[in-house]
């Protein structure tokens, strides 16, 4: 060990090396501890793999979290709600991503946009609980579409976001509504979040908290027990 200076954490030929105190260690890169994989931290960890593969799209949309230290903690904050997807170890399917309703796409201080899908006059929609104040406080709409693509075999959410102009809302009994046929799509979902018009002090965006409302139902397809079973499998079952 003379001469050798260890600045962290070193794995070599099956032991580590670190440094405490100003003394070099030297210990086994191997725990003798059995890996623990009861059911319950099966789910937390097939959650957070989807959560993670989830942000690495809608990222691209630009959404807005402020109510966690970074715009992920926000999403996972929220994600956590979600039910558990079950996805194989490895291979393809492995980082599946599935529309989901409830899933966040911002969050923030403004007041939110109760929303539901519906029909009006014999069409779908989008229906929400803005009335003509709202508009006038808060004039900047932004509407998430997320898709549900089977991209290669695999199951594949992606996001876009747009801008809505006012004169596209239609009032419904006093509210207002996005009225088309995209509302009817199966295999899409949508929150309409509310920005302020320019940022805040601070330089901040400031948005309403939003989840999506969706049709969708692909994703229960692997929240079964049956799923379940198949990704357990993958990963070499579980422990007591």
């Amino acid at each position: 060990m003379n001469g050798l200076m260890v600045n962290g954490r070193v794995k070599v030929a099956g032991v580590t090396f670190y440094t405490r105190n100003g003394k070099t260690i030297v210990r086994s890169a191997h725990s003798n501890q059995p890996k623990r994989r009861t059911r319950a931290q099966f789910d937390v960890r097939q959650r957070m793999r989807h959560t993670v593969d989830l942000w690495k799209l809608l990222k691209w949309a630009d959404p807005v979290f402020t109510n966690g230290k970074n715009p992920y903690g926000g999403f996972a904050t929220l994600a956590k709600q979600l039910p558990v997807v079950y996805m194989p170890s490895r291979g393809a399917m492995a980082e599946a991503t599935f529309v989901m309703p409830g899933m966040p796409v911002c969050a923030g201080p403004l007041p939110t946009i109760n929303q539901r899908l519906a029909d009006v006059d014999g069409r779908p929609a989008l229906v929400t609980d803005l009335v003509a104040n709202d508009l006038k406080a808060c004039p900047r709409l932004r509407l998430f579409t997320l898709t549900q693509a089977i991209e290669i075999g695999r199951p594949t959410m992606r996001p876009t976001v747009r801008d809505v102009a006012l004169e596209e809302l239609c009032e419904v009994d006093g509210h207002y509504a996005l009225v088309g046929d995209e509302f009817a799509d199966t295999m899409k979902g949508w929150a309409l979040v509310r920005f302020d018009a320019d940022k805040s002090a601070d330089g901040t965006v400031r948005c309403s908290t939003q989840t999506v409302v969706t049709r969708c139902t692909y994703y229960k397809a692997y929240t079964t027990e049956d799923a379940f079973e198949k990704a357990v499998e993958t990963f070499g079952g579980l422990t007591e």
